[in-house]
């Protein structure tokens, strides 16, 4: 029988649910069990795909394709499984699966009912991949009390009542700290646990998440409303990286006490080499000034960099790795398109260009790319960024002016970006969630190229994708002839999977996302070569 440890939230959203799920996963395995996480969103979507980065963060691909909440990211890096379908559950795939069972009869004509069948379906899905684990890790998005998550709650209170020593609950709250009272306050967490009460469920462990440690009379307070120990109350303040947190949990206890709840063992303890990349975060001093030009961050007066979060942690993983510090500067392509290359981006070490859909802040991505070809900066081209050097290519060295993607231009007479031929058909009938190019798919190095140093050999390598435009191979020969070398293709040599350009200090593009497969304890090679070029000046 596997356990379940289910992890909610409460107070606000965005509080860091992910993170401390990701935390208690990677101390689990450290402790000697197989865990598998899953995130459970409440939204009526049947996978991110659809959902504007802007709204809802990075969109995170899995090696089979699966289109899901960025949390699977922080899973996957910090304790580096490869995650797919099963650990991915939305309130639409639920529904529609519900649905899809009552019209094949699958219930047996009952009345279908949303309290009854929900929750069924809900449990159904962790039970199975509990087959496969010791330790199912549930995540449940948003924060208790919002009406969509109700059913999720149900099914867990459910799996409680059928499996009593198998199922804890870890909720996690916020606690304000207002500048004009200058005390932190604890009452929205206890509110928010009484909320969870009134779905008949008790906590077992509180995570109190704020800008700073929690003292012993505030741990007492929460300790009281919650009907447990102070020991079962751990604190997780606001720490210089994500990477600490683990750390910071497990100095307090928490894998002990976690087993303890759920009559386990510990069978082993394990973080040398996570202690050692931690301590590596602390130590460096070299800066290594990074920009990314991108136009999914920037909301109002704010600026929403989960919108590239992946992209931001691979930076920082190969930095680590090579013993310096990245300093991220944000550039808005819209602004660059309206009023140029400004002069701070005339200063620092790299550019990248990352992904990206659709025709708004496209010239302002394009003269980014321009920039950084021109005047020798280390260059990194994700996806998107691929195409916006394809196409800056053609118009700047090429003369092929107005060249285009036909995604940005369908009319453009030199569409050296198009979309793929299999795309067409989903177009037609708006077939567009779930139809585009997904997941891992193996790439041909070509040898003799920059990709195949990256990759230390010529060969297959799998990378994953998110994609439903691609470089027109009836250019192929005039861009070869004028200076830009192919260095990736598919195995069938329909498709181009990489671009680089020789004579040139760094200049790598790729179709793929090198991003999703990169750790703290193992940073993409694509990545560490980016930095170190970055790192001559």
């Amino acid at each position: 029988m596997a356990k379940y440890i289910f992890v909610s939230g409460g107070v606000i959203s965005g509080l860091g649910k992910g993170i401390t799920t990701a935390s208690i996963g990677l101390l689990l395995e450290s402790s000697g069990f197989k865990v598998s996480p899953v995130k459970c969103d409440m939204y009526l979507n049947c996978d991110a795909g659809t959902m504007n980065p802007l709204e809802h963060g990075e969109i995170f691909v899995t090696d089979d394709g699966t289109e899901a909440d960025q949390d699977l990211g922080h899973y996957e890096r910090f304790f580096a499984h490869s995650l797919g379908r099963e650990n991915y559950i939305t309130a639409g795939q639920i529904y529609r699966s519900v649905l899809e069972k009552e019209r094949a009869l699958e219930y047996g004509g009952k009345c279908v009912e949303a309290y009854i069948h929900i929750p069924e379906e809900i449990i159904r899905r962790l039970e199975n991949l509990g087959k496969k684990t010791e330790i199912v890790l549930v995540e449940y998005g948003g924060t208790v009390g919002e009406y969509q998550n109700i059913m999720f709650f149900e099914a867990a209170r459910r799996l409680k009542v059928k499996h009593k020593n198998d199922v804890l609950f870890v909720h996690v709250g916020y606690l304000p700290l207002p500048p004009s009272i200058g005390e932190m306050k604890t009452k929205p967490l206890q509110q928010s646990i009484h909320e969870l009460n009134e779905l008949g469920i008790i906590p077992d462990i509180i995570i109190c998440r704020a800008e700073k440690v929690i003292d012993e009379r505030r741990k007492e307070k929460i300790g009281f409303a919650a009907a447990l120990e102070a020991n079962d109350i751990f604190a997780n303040p606001d720490m210089p990286t994500i990477y600490e947190v683990p750390l910071v949990l497990e100095q307090q206890g928490l894998p002990e006490r976690l087993l303890k709840k759920l009559n386990l063992k510990k069978r082993k303890r394990n973080l040398i080499a996570w202690r050692k990349m931690v301590e590596t975060t602390k130590t460096v001093r070299r800066e290594v000034k990074i920009a990314i030009a991108g136009k999914y961050y920037t909301s109002g007066d704010f600026s929403l960099e989960d919108s590239y979060v992946c992209v931001v942690e691979a930076i920082k993983h190969a930095a680590w790795q090579q013993g310096v510090k990245p300093q991220i500067l944000w550039f808005d392509t819209e602004k660059i398109e309206k009023e140029g290359i400004p002069q701070e981006l005339k200063t620092v070490d790299g550019i990248i260009v990352p992904q990206g859909w659709g025709s708004r802040g496209v010239e302002g991505k394009i003269k980014a790319v321009q920039f950084a070809r021109e005047n020798k900066i280390p260059y990194l081209g994700l996806c998107f960024g691929m195409q916006m050097a394809v196409i800056e290519f053609a118009r700047d060295v090429l003369g092929f002016k107005g060249a285009n993607s036909t995604e940005v231009d369908p009319k453009t007479k030199y569409p050296v970006i198009h979309i793929m031929p299999e795309q067409e058909k989903y177009l037609k009938k708006h077939q567009y969630g779930g139809t585009i190019r997904l997941g891992a798919w193996p790439c041909q190095v070509l040898p003799k190229t920059e990709l195949a140093k990256i990759y230390q050999r010529a060969g297959i390598v799998r990378e994953r994708h998110r994609h439903r435009y691609e470089f027109n191979q009836k250019y192929r020969q005039q861009f070869e002839k004028a200076g830009m070398k192919i260095s990736g293709i598919s195995p069938d040599g329909k498709l181009v999977e990489a671009i680089e350009i020789p004579n040139h200090p760094f200049f790598v593009a790729t179709q793929f996302h090198p991003e999703y497969k990169s750790g703290p304890l193992f940073p993409h090679p694509v990545f560490v070569e980016f930095i170190k070029a970055s790192m001559v000046k």
